[in-house]
């Protein structure tokens, strides 16, 4: 009987209606070139523009995704949470920011650090998260970094720091000063260990994390376009009531004056850390071996 079975009549549209089509998370704007692209081709480009190249930040996660081998990678010290030991208040209760940042983030504070292989080598990396109250430098962010370059040194592994931060955490005062010289110290460490330090710095990468950890690697590098600096340039520009160069504390103006090593697309990031882990290893082995000999 389903033979004889009636078909509505499709629905008449009415001519001068007009059509919509969601298009609500299909699209990003990007904010080097100001075009609207496809949201899945970006992404599929690592966050990179595909017209003009600007490099989009990304997640402490994805860092690690990114740079370890077969993206595998032992999460460590993952129980450490900042308290409010100044019982500090602004705009918000520092507690309650802390909560809501853990809920926005899934993270405890604004870095990840862990263990695995990157080409092949041992390896700590500590990644920061920037949606983490700015990837501020606070307690658990020095002490999670400094345990790491510990860990390396006991594992006889190199540290890669990914850096993207507005610097000292506020909020926690001296306290947040004095990782800098404890995260420093310990780099001190690791230099005389012999094990290798590569720091990566993001956009953007600022005030104590610059003026410490940030800037002590073996190997410096940056992504194009990254925010490099102390001050921001509006605050230096008022400081000294001078017009700063055009890009001024970007990563490229940065290598030009030789405050960095390379400055190197998120693409060949990881092979650039594994040609400078090949290299220093070899050149490892062969101060050793000179002396045995």
């Amino acid at each position: 009987m389903s033979w004889f079975k009636r078909k509505d009549k499709p629905k008449q549209v009415d001519p001068g209606e007009e059509k919509t089509v969601r298009t609500e998370g299909l699209f990003v704007k990007c904010p080097g070139c100001e075009v609207m692209l496809f949201k899945r081709e970006v992404e599929e480009n690592l966050n990179v523009c595909p017209r003009c190249n600007y490099h989009n930040r990304v997640s402490a996660r994805e860092r690690l995704r990114l740079t370890f081998d077969d993206e595998e990678w032992i999460e460590q010290d993952t129980g450490l949470a900042s308290t409010n030991p100044l019982h500090f208040v602004d705009t918000k209760n520092y507690e309650a920011r802390l909560k809501a940042m853990q809920m926005k983030t899934g993270l405890l504070d604004a870095i990840i650090t862990a263990q695995g292989e990157i080409g092949g080598h041992p390896a700590i990396i500590c990644s920061m998260e920037l949606e983490f109250v700015g990837g501020s430098l606070g307690a658990v962010v020095g002490e999670k970094i400094t345990r790491a370059i510990e860990l390396a040194i006991r594992r006889r592994a190199a540290v890669i720091i990914y850096s993207a931060s507005g610097g000292a955490r506020m909020q926690e005062g001296a306290i947040s000063l004095m990782q800098m010289a404890k995260i420093s110290a310990a780099l001190a460490r690791l230099d005389e260990a012999a094990l290798p330090f590569i720091s990566v710095l993001t956009d953007p990468t600022t005030g104590g994390v610059t003026a410490s950890y940030a800037m002590l690697g073996d190997l410096n590098i940056a992504e194009p376009g990254a925010l490099i600096g102390f001050a921001g340039p509006r605050v230096i520009e008022q400081t000294i009531r001078q017009k700063l160069p055009e890009g001024f504390q970007r990563s490229e103006f940065l290598l030009e004056h030789g405050m960095l090593d390379a400055v190197v697309e998120r693409k060949d990031i990881k092979p650039f850390i594994v040609n400078s882990l090949d290299f220093m290893s070899s050149q490892e082995a062969k101060a050793n071996a000179e002396g045995r000999g």
